[in-house]
């Protein structure tokens, strides 16, 4: 019997060559062929899966959000309490191993770009997702008395993405045990009850 191949998987795989041309390349220097070539492909058969350079370039920029979310999906479904969540949220966001960097700078290539920044302007969903956990927080009583909630959601998201795009230039000064107490620091001056750095690395 021929070998089924998963049509969802294989676009995965051209989004993932892409990733590595526009990391040699930038996205000008990014083409259909160049793609087919570094996932082994030939060009018809890459145009099965996507009729246009722009209709794969945005898939690819699609995959990047929706790996870090299915990372952070994971994380929250596991058996971790509330206040620690916000600085595994923190840290998924921050790239802290190859993978995570691969993503943030074809990330940035892409933010880069005027023809994709549109796209997700002002909807990466970090700021969404840190609201909803401090307004958890704040509902569940976890947070000290007096905080300015939006003005709390503008700084940490202002830190986090500080950090990440620090830690993509600076990888070798910005390792996991420098980064852990910074972001376990700023949430402690947010939490009625302070965590340990160390649960964290």
């Amino acid at each position: 019997m021929p070998k089924q191949v998963n049509h969802e998987e294989r676009r995965q795989i051209i989004a993932e060559a892409t990733w590595e041309m526009i990391m040699k390349k930038g996205i000008e220097g990014t083409t259909v062929r160049a793609i087919a070539d570094e996932a082994n492909l030939s060009l018809g058969s890459l145009r099965h899966y996507f009729s246009s350079q722009e209709e794969l370039l945005s898939y690819s920029m699609e995959l990047v959000k929706e790996r870090v979310t299915e990372r952070i999906e994971k994380k929250f479904a596991q058996d971790i309490p509330m206040d620690e969540l916000l600085v595994h949220f923190s840290l998924e966001i921050i790239p802290l191993d190859d993978q995570s960097r691969l993503e943030m700078t074809v990330w940035f290539h892409f933010m880069a770009n005027v023809q994709f920044r549109h796209k997700f302007e002002g909807d990466d969903g970090i700021l969404q997702a840190l609201e909803q956990l401090l307004s958890l927080l704040e509902a569940h009583g976890r947070l000290k008395p007096g905080i300015e909630l939006q003005e709390e959601i503008e700084t940490l998201y202002a830190l986090v993405d500080g950090l990440a795009i620090h830690c993509l230039f600076a990888p070798v000064r910005l390792t996991r045990e420098r980064i852990v107490p910074i972001i376990v620091k700023h949430v402690n001056l947010l939490l009625l009850h302070p965590l340990n750095s160390s649960i964290f690395l």
